[in-house]
């Protein structure tokens, strides 16, 4: 399974924006060490989150629990008894990591969309340098 986590880190949520669109909040958060930040935009009727939470925040390949590739067929209901790693996570989502850009020092910008709802996270590549312009799985919980 740890091949198919491309990026894990818990995130204390620093301020919650739920102005533009309806159903929808953009939350920041760091990262304990301050090192990682992000930027998300949530779905607070599926998953509200609150400022000074802190929620544990998983990009996946996959979400079959041995780590292999999702087949051609995209997404489907999990057969009975059938586990995924989505069933250890509350908010799910997919989405592509679409853009990079360069920060200062050894710090990196990635970009996520999950079907117009975005990702932001800014950190040093090191943590960040399993993360491709591929498809990628977004998981949350507390």
């Amino acid at each position: 399974m740890a091949d198919a986590q491309l990026f894990e880190d818990q995130f204390s949520i620093t301020s919650s924006d739920p102005q533009k669109y309806d159903r929808v909040a953009r939350i920041t958060g760091n990262s304990p060490d301050h090192s990682v930040k992000i930027s998300l935009d949530i779905n607070t009727d599926l998953y509200p989150v609150q400022v000074g939470e802190t929620v544990t925040l998983l990009l996946a390949s996959t979400l079959n629990l041995d780590g292999t590739k999702d087949d051609e067929k995209g997404w489907r209901e999990p057969k009975p008894g059938e586990a995924g790693l989505a069933d250890m996570y509350d908010y799910v989502c997919h989405g592509k990591i679409y853009r990079f850009d360069e920060g200062q020092n050894d710090d990196i910008s990635v970009f996520v969309s999950f079907g117009g709802l975005l990702l932001k996270i800014d950190g040093p590549y090191k943590k960040l340098t399993g993360l491709r312009i591929d498809s990628v799985y977004l998981l949350m919980k507390r």
